[in-house]
């Protein structure tokens, strides 16, 4: 991680769409951030096989290339990048510090671009089948199940918006729910159980997600939680809808979250932290899409460079 500087100019945490398109943006700029990737370089992307909804890719494009193109656009503007973790920051002063072990760095600007990881299931073949059969967006990848079964698992207001999507294309939809009521707000719930492509399976779990070795998942084991009783129930796709968990630990304290984690912004990306500022799905509870993402990324690089120009001045 060499540097002429003893001070970064700016520092971006996360190599998602959010944070790549911020590094393309500042990089332009000759900011020449810096951009620590962290455990998962590309975020949520590298893990999906197929996207067919960012714009500019007629045939869509493999998730994995989509973020090696962005990563070498931004290289190719001067991008720094490395892939350690960051274990702790003190944002309360200038210039603000991180530490990645026990290396410390010091920036003027920061972007946090972290992202969010969807909560799972925990059952073993959930990694397995992500990709092909298991999935966590209806956006992202209902349109690969016109006429076919899927299962929805959740309750509450994502599970059911999943699940009225999920219905444009799948000739049927199981919503597998723990509980005998939704969670999910009421117009929601009136349009799902109007649905006639939406069914339910109340008190129930997913003990077991069957595959078969051609096609992927091929069905689930429900359990009916008062009774015990298992059976196996087939199905296209599996999408899990019991929510996301903000990557936010690392700024508890110092930056503002809501009773979610997620980090709250405003006036576009601001945090409350002067020169701090927050892109993508860590500050996104709503839409979690790759061209969202990019587009608060654009925006955090934007203002971020404004704040830096003002600190000059």
């Amino acid at each position: 991680m060499p540097q002429t500087d003893p001070v970064y100019d700016m520092i971006i945490l996360g190599s998602g769409p959010a944070g790549l398109t911020a590094a393309i943006y500042t990089a332009r700029s000759n900011f020449n951030p810096l951009v620590i990737s962290g455990l998962q370089p590309g975020g949520q992307l590298t893990t999906t096989t197929e996207v067919d909804n960012f714009p500019g890719f007629s045939q869509g494009i493999d998730g994995p290339r989509l973020m090696q193109e962005m990563e070498d656009q931004a290289r190719r503007f001067g991008t720094r990048f490395d892939t350690s973790e960051i274990s702790r920051v003190d944002l309360t002063g200038t210039p603000l510090r991180l530490w990645a072990g026990d290396q410390e760095l010091r920036c003027r600007t920061l972007i946090v671009a972290t992202g969010a990881s969807p909560r799972m299931l925990g059952l073993p073949a959930e990694k397995e089948l992500y990709g092909r059969g298991v999935s966590v967006c209806a956006t992202c990848d209902g349109f690969f199940y016109k006429e076919k079964e899927v299962v929805v698992v959740g309750g509450g207001d994502t599970a059911i918006e999943e699940a009225s999507f999920l219905a444009r294309f799948a000739s049927k939809v199981t919503v597998v729910h723990r509980r005998d009521t939704l969670r999910a707000t009421a117009p929601l719930v009136a349009r799902a159980e109007a649905n006639e492509r939406i069914d339910f399976r109340w008190d129930s779990v997913v003990t077991a997600i069957l595959s078969d070795p051609q096609k992927g998942v091929s069905g689930v084991t429900l359990r009916h939680l008062p009774s015990g009783k298992e059976e196996e129930f087939p199905c296209d796709g599996l999408f899990v809808a019991i929510g996301h968990v903000p990557n936010t630990a690392l700024f508890k304290g110092q930056l503002d979250m809501d009773e979610d984690g997620y980090l709250v912004t405003r006036n576009g990306t601001e945090t409350n932290i002067p020169g701090v500022f927050a892109a993508g799905d860590v500050q996104d509870r709503h839409f979690r899409q790759a061209i969202t993402a990019a587009g608060t990324g654009c925006m955090a690089a934007i203002q971020a460079e404004r704040y830096f120009e003002a600190l000059n001045d």
